[in-house]
């Protein structure tokens, strides 16, 4: 059975890594970033949100785990917002590795983190995915989650 373990230390380099590069391509397929400086871009947005790494107050990440004391198949991060009022969480990445995909631990991570979002006082998981990632938009419309706005964007630079 799937479950999530706060993040070791050793794990979050790896993690960090992956999730810089996957939005830094994510920006780049979605031409909203130059590939040029897409990982330059990418990086000092990680740095502004994570600051103080593994240790930024408000932020919580995990590794995902193919069973309780397990193997490690990906990681997760998401913030609770400090604003006034009901807070709500942002989930900034979810990710399970390509060979474990496909075992149903994405859905499991994430109703694990729903869990625990609730019981740190969130009324509200948001996140955020690229539109062309249809396999994501699936699983996350399954899981629930409504369509709040949309993004559009036009090449200028081509013919």
């Amino acid at each position: 059975m799937t479950a999530i373990s706060p993040m070791r230390p050793e794990y979050f380099g790896t993690f960090s890594e992956r999730t810089i590069a996957g939005y830094a391509d994510e920006n780049v397929s979605s031409f909203r970033w130059g590939e040029a400086t897409a990982l330059e871009r990418a990086r000092a947005r990680f740095q502004k949100l994570l600051p103080h790494g593994l240790l930024t107050p408000s932020h919580h990440l995990h590794e995902i785990l193919d069973r309780p004391d397990g193997k490690t198949v990906g990681g997760l991060w998401f913030e609770i917002s400090q604003a006034p009022g009901p807070h709500s969480a942002y989930l900034y990445d979810l990710h399970v590795e390509r060979e474990f995909r496909r075992a149903h631990h994405a859905k499991v991570a994430l109703a694990l983190v729903e869990a625990r979002c609730r019981e740190l006082g969130a009324a509200t998981l948001e996140l955020q995915i690229f539109a062309h990632n249809t396999i994501a938009h699936a699983m996350y419309n399954s899981l629930g989650f409504n369509v709040t706005s949309f993004n559009l964007v036009k090449r200028l630079d081509e013919a």
